[in-house]
């Protein structure tokens, strides 16, 4: 709730008096919040944003500007970076629950929106989605917090509402495999090499019972498999020499987070933790 002072002068004969000064109060009617379907983000990721208005006035808002700064934030360098990428055609536009004509979208950086009501004692809701970019921090403890502001000429106080949204902290893998050398006589010796990248922001640990497994056609014998730059004991592995299936035990793998560094553009680079297992064997 606002409040504002008034007071008169009043002048006469080269005298001047004053009144006393009135003080008065600003009933806002006009509310937001600002909600995110999920708290949480990931690389490449998209998030679903929900801006709900409500005027508990008597009066219509008519012609309203509304404006979100898509996670907005400044590089140490003064640089301005924006995380999200509002994503087109996704907007959606309520009016006490009935869904309306699209208002007008006048810029999508910052995301800026013209033409919203709200009706007298009623609500309106904008809906829409924006992609995680490349300027979104990825680190463990990282977020991103984006604000929007419901505003007009007319209005003294704009209505502002945050929404916070944080890192997911995960292991994310993926794995190649490679065949050295791709062509070979009978009996000769082949050795299968498995890469496994980790783009996430936490190591793949023990308790993410990562497991490798492939069946070998053709069976290859007497193998020996190595992990990054040592020997992996029999003991941590599985090999079956007449259906070539080969699995490594639960909790034996292991694969590093991987590293972010930003640019003096601001752009996050990653660079993938890396394990590599290696199967030799004749065939």
């Amino acid at each position: 709730m606002a409040s504002f002072q008034n007071q008169a002068v009043l002048t006469y004969n080269g005298q001047t008096t004053t009144s006393n000064i009135t003080t008065g109060e600003i009933v806002e009617v006009l509310s937001a919040t600002k909600t995110a379907l999920r708290d949480t983000y990931d690389a490449a990721g998209k998030v679903t944003y929900v801006y709900s208005m409500n005027n508990s006035g008597a009066t219509t808002y008519n012609n309203l500007q509304w404006e979100d700064d898509l996670g907005a934030y400044a590089l140490a360098s003064g640089l301005d970076v924006v995380p999200l990428t509002y994503v087109e055609d996704s907007l959606q536009y309520y009016v006490n629950g009935v869904l309306q004509p699209v208002p007008q979208i006048t810029a999508t950086n910052p995301l800026q929106v013209s033409g919203i009501s709200v009706p007298a004692n009623g609500n309106a809701m904008l809906i829409y989605e924006a992609n995680i970019n490349t300027y979104a921090p990825l680190e463990v403890g990282s977020l991103i917090t984006n604000t929007a502001v419901l505003s007009d000429t007319n209005r003294i106080t704009p209505v502002s509402a945050s929404e916070t949204i944080t890192i997911e902290e995960t292991p994310v893998l993926s794995i190649s495999k490679a065949l050295s050398p791709t062509t070979v006589t009978e009996n000769g010796q082949v050795t299968y090499t498995f890469t496994i990248q980790n783009t996430g922001n936490i190591e793949a640990d023990e308790q993410a019972n990562v497991v490798v497994s492939d069946l070998f056609n053709p069976v290859l014998n007497n193998i020996v498999v190595t992990y990054n730059t040592g020997t992996l004991p029999t003991t941590s592995y599985s090999y079956d020499e007449e259906t070539g299936l080969f699995s490594t035990n639960n909790g034996v793998i292991t694969v590093p987070a991987a590293s972010f560094t930003q640019s003096d553009t601001g752009e996050w680079q990653i660079t993938p933790g890396v394990t590599t297992i290696s199967v030799t064997g004749t065939i």
